[in-house]
């Protein structure tokens, strides 16, 4: 059986020895070659022509987005496994978008990464639970809030309510009638899906509804 050549990408020697100690233990990886740096990674990737690349993110001289994006441009094919500390969106998407194929944290056991290198040879991706999480909130439909469905006027007259304003008040305020102020307060309290004006005024507050937030 042809053995998988992978290659490790990290500017930390002590991560780079670790996870080489580990891989020359599998008998189904062919271990190519280490860089400790972005610019380093793409030189050797052109010339051991890895097919999986464990890829950190930030590193001196180069980082490993730009590193992916560039490998990817001559090798196409190679899988590219970032295995980070960082999972927050300004890493996480970066990384996905240049064409990382699995994102891993560095938490993760020896076991789970090389788990990760046979599934990326056979094309399956393998990503961090909390970077899934991610994924999904990022993909997944905003819910409107209710308060969205409103005119501009019953939103200037759910304003008024959050300061508990009578309804002369808001008249006054608005410069419009009291019959068109109940009005809208009945379509504000039916649009709101609330019983009431103290209760419309509590969503306003709680949502940053507010004339001071004109």
């Amino acid at each position: 059986m042809r053995k998988i050549k992978v290659m490790i990408v990290d500017d930390h020697e002590m991560v780079r020895l670790g996870m080489r100690t580990y891989l020359l233990t599998e008998d189904s990886i062919e271990f190519m070659g280490e860089a400790k740096s972005g610019k380093e990674a793409v030189k050797l990737a052109k010339l051991y022509q890895p097919q999986v690349i464990l890829m950190d993110l930030l590193m001196e001289d180069g980082n490993g987005i730009a590193a992916t994006k560039e490998i990817l441009t001559f090798l196409p094919k190679c899988k590219i496994i970032i295995l980070t500390s960082y999972y927050d969106d300004e890493k996480v998407f970066p990384a996905i978008e240049a064409g990382a194929h699995s994102y891993l944290l560095k938490t993760a056991s020896a076991e789970d990464v090389t788990t990760a290198i046979y599934k990326a040879a056979k094309g399956e991706s393998v990503i961090a639970s909390q970077v899934a999480d991610k994924m999904m909130n990022r993909f997944r439909p905003k819910q409107r809030k209710l308060h969205e469905d409103l005119t501009v006027r019953e939103l200037d007259v759910l304003k008024c309510l959050g300061e508990g304003m009578t309804n002369q008040e808001i008249a006054d305020r608005l410069f419009i009638g009291i019959k068109t102020v109940k009005t809208h307060v009945s379509n504000i309290l039916s649009k709101l899906d609330v019983a009431d004006r103290t209760q419309a005024a509590i969503y306003a507050n709680r949502n940053g509804i507010t004339i001071s937030g004109q």
